[in-house]
């Protein structure tokens, strides 16, 4: 019945979207007119969760930059401004004493600098910039992956809204022929020829039809507060223009497949993860071998009250400047905790590979299930459409026999509930057939196949 179906699909949609709960928007006096590739685009532009996918993106590219200025910027400054006391002499005799504080003070000052460049590092550093990398490329197919979703929303309430307007004038259309038998069954009624049975009858589903105009009505403004919420305009509003099935030919399943590999955005995060796991277990193996480095310092003090020491053999710290290179390491000899680490690191690598799996296999489920779901539309909407099209001939018939006077007003109830009903389910199924091919083209990564595909 189209009762139920209606009911059944724009329902599955509303809850999907999460919008049963929003109060239909009041209507603007200027709408803003766009067609399912622009809503697409702008819903990508402005959807929360594309926004925080880019974020997230924008995050790991500068931790990407950090890992690539860091080693190189391991130096330190220090310094200090301070009071010292008046200290004349040298390391042989002083007329001074070691009291710190005398009632001459004057001020002194000093800064250092020191660090290490490295040189030889045994891969840490150049396997920390490639799991970072790897990073990077994850949150890049995360931000392909939230757009998917987007358009998948994006498409299932467009074309639930194509839906729910053609059904309001399927509606439209039947009423008006049930509207035409009932006027001039009342004229028999009154003229004793007819009989009110059936006039009840048909009076029954006119009232059914109001029902399903109000559930209509309904639809309309949940899928189209969906559109203007994930577009961000209040305005918005699609054409008038009817469902269409897609324009994409559906080849061999293996050529989906084949796509799902090369572009299916959970497999590009499982690829980049893989990678980024190999390149921390070889960081852990490096943490075995020392770091060697160039170590550079310079200092630099000042004490004007106190007396320059010029004797290569006394110790100044009161004034002096200094620099110095030596090539430096550092070794940390935790062998046995760090062998753990490397087990730990190859576990997780481990864990990543079977990840990768598991997504491969999981999107050749998906493909083929959504391959299968559009064979089984197509046909449906092709067997629809010649049951619509007998249905159409049925009523044509009865209408016509009415007018001439050798059928009976109450004979195009039938032919119009047929007509009715396989009219809705000919445009359910055609929106099914566009969702499922929105589906395929989620599961492939090809968005180009869907209806409108950027």
């Amino acid at each position: 019945m189209a009762q139920r179906s209606i009911r059944r699909w724009f329902l599955g949609a509303a809850l999907s979207l999460g919008l049963l709960a929003l109060p239909a928007p009041a209507e603007a006096a200027d709408k803003v007119v766009y067609d399912l590739g622009k809503i697409l685009e702008i819903a990508e532009r402005n959807h929360p969760n594309v926004l925080a996918a880019r974020a997230r993106l924008a995050q790991v590219r500068a931790q990407l930059d950090e890992a690539h200025r860091a080693p190189f910027s391991q130096f330190r400054m220090t310094g200090g401004v301070g009071l010292a006391p008046t200290v004349l002499g040298n390391n042989m005799f002083s007329p001074n004493t070691d009291v710190s504080l005398t009632s001459s003070l004057g001020l002194a000052w000093r800064a250092s600098v020191d660090g290490v460049v490295p040189l030889w590092t045994f891969g840490k550093i150049t396997n920390l910039w490639e799991a970072a990398e790897a990073n990077v490329e994850v949150n890049k197919a995360n931000v392909e992956k939230e757009r998917d979703a987007v358009r998948l929303d994006v498409r299932r309430a467009y074309f639930g809204l194509q839906l729910a307007r053609d059904g309001a004038l399927l509606l439209k259309d039947v009423r008006a022929a049930i509207d035409k038998a009932i006027g001039k069954m009342k004229a028999s009624i009154e003229e004793d020829e007819g009989d009110p049975i059936e006039l009840f009858k048909l009076q029954t589903y006119t009232a059914e039809l109001e029902v399903r105009e109000a559930e209509v009505t309904r639809y309309t403004s949940v899928t189209l507060a969906g559109l203007r919420f994930f577009t961000g305009i209040p305005e918005l509003d699609i054409p008038d223009v009817p469902l269409k099935p897609p324009t994409h030919k559906l080849g061999h399943v293996s050529r989906y497949l084949t796509a799902a590999r090369l572009h299916r955005p959970e497999l590009a995060m499982a690829r980049a993860g893989v990678q980024a796991r190999r390149a921390q277990v070889e960081v852990a193996r490096a943490q075995l071998f020392p770091d060697i480095g160039l170590g550079l310092n310079a200092g630099y003090a000042r004490a004007p009250e106190v007396a320059n020491q010029i004797n290569p053999f006394g110790s100044d710290t009161a004034n002096f400047f200094w620099y110095g290179a030596a090539i430096t390491f550092q070794w940390k000899l935790d062998f046995l905790p760090q062998s753990a680490r490397i087990k730990y690191a190859e576990a997780q690598l481990e864990e990543m590979r079977a990840t990768e799996k598991l997504a491969l296999g999981g999107a050749g489920v998906e493909v083929e299930t959504a391959y299968a779901e559009v064979v089984d539309w197509q046909r449906r909407v092709d067997a629809y459409s010649k049951a619509v099209s007998y249905a159409r001939k049925w009523l044509v018939t009865v209408q016509q026999g009415i007018d001439v006077g050798t059928r009976e007003e109450k004979d195009v109830l039938d032919a119009a509930k047929a007509f009715a009903t396989n009219r809705f389910n000919l445009m359910n199924a055609t929106m099914e057939l566009d969702l499922a091919m929105s589906r395929l083209a989620k599961a492939t990564g090809w968005d180009a196949i869907a209806p409108d595909g950027l």
